[in-house]
């Protein structure tokens, strides 16, 4: 028997599925794939109101869980699971421990197809460029036997990276100003793929507004997201209406020809 085709997507923050892999996640569910997705964190330290309004990490993170599933319902995504780490603490996760709990959902949910975050973290974001080498150890570590799990080995076919070009960056900065951060005394700012660089575009135009619906489901980050909220449709067309990936390695395909689809090779 044939096996149904799975995605598995592997973040870091609720929010990053809508914003960073909306328009596969809805449009894989529409043609029938199994979406899956593994969030590291709730987003304990992303308040965005007043001082005097947060919450609190643990109030907040279950407020942000809630976010996510409701997002997780207009993406259709068949399976939201949360590796209960902490927010801005992911890159000191103790990574035996962390590779294991990835693995072994891999190993459970048996996708063909995994998408997380490049190595530059799309911004210098730590939690971001954590979750990027935790998800290659663990692809590694599911291909084996000698996991702390109930499961049988699982090989990904495909493993993608997200990549942004400087045309989606300049919106970006357009709609939130310069995306950039300061860690270890050095500034770390928005880091564009080359367009030739992308192995993968990924046609999602009839499923921007449905990204966008899922986006507005994070609530307690809509003032961050102001600026979204006011650029006209045909720019939200343009961000949710693609989406461009690194093929960081394939058991079924390769070359130089523009993949349009994650799973040729698979089909």
């Amino acid at each position: 028997m044939k096996q149904p085709l799975k995605l598995m997507c592997i973040l870091a923050h609720p929010d990053d599925e809508s914003l960073g892999t909306g328009g596969i996640l809805a449009r894989y569910a529409d043609e029938g794939v199994e979406t899956h997705l593994i969030t590291a964190t709730r987003g304990e330290q992303g308040w965005f109101g007043a001082a005097a309004d947060n919450p609190g990490p643990q109030a907040l993170g279950q407020i942000r869980e809630g976010e996510l599933h409701n997002a997780a319902n207009q993406l259709n995504i068949r399976e939201v699971s949360f590796l209960d780490y902490i927010d801005g603490e992911l890159d000191q996760a103790n990574p035996p421990e962390i590779i294991d709990k990835i693995a072994d959902h891999i190993q459970r949910v048996r996708p063909q197809v995994v998408v997380t975050f490049d190595p530059y973290g799309t911004y210098g974001h730590p939690d971001h460029i954590a979750i990027c080498q935790f998800t290659t150890a663990a692809i590694v570590a599911a291909s084996h036997t000698d996991l702390q799990s109930d499961h049988a080995p699982h090989q990904v076919s495909k493993l993608y990276y997200l990549t942004d070009s400087q045309a989606i960056f300049d919106i970006y900065q357009r709609a939130f100003g310069e995306l950039v951060m300061t860690i270890d005394g050095q500034e770390r700012r928005a880091t564009a793929w080359p367009q030739w660089a992308s192995t993968t575009h990924i046609d999602t135009t009839a499923y921007w507004q449905q990204v966008w619906n899922a986006i507005q489901c994070h609530r307690t980050q809509l003032p961050g997201y102001e600026g979204l909220q006011k650029l006209p449709e045909d720019v939200h067309r343009q961000l949710w209406g693609q989406q461009h990936f690194y093929r960081v390695f394939s058991m079924v395909n390769g070359g130089r020809q523009i993949e349009s689809d994650l799973f040729d090779g698979l089909r």
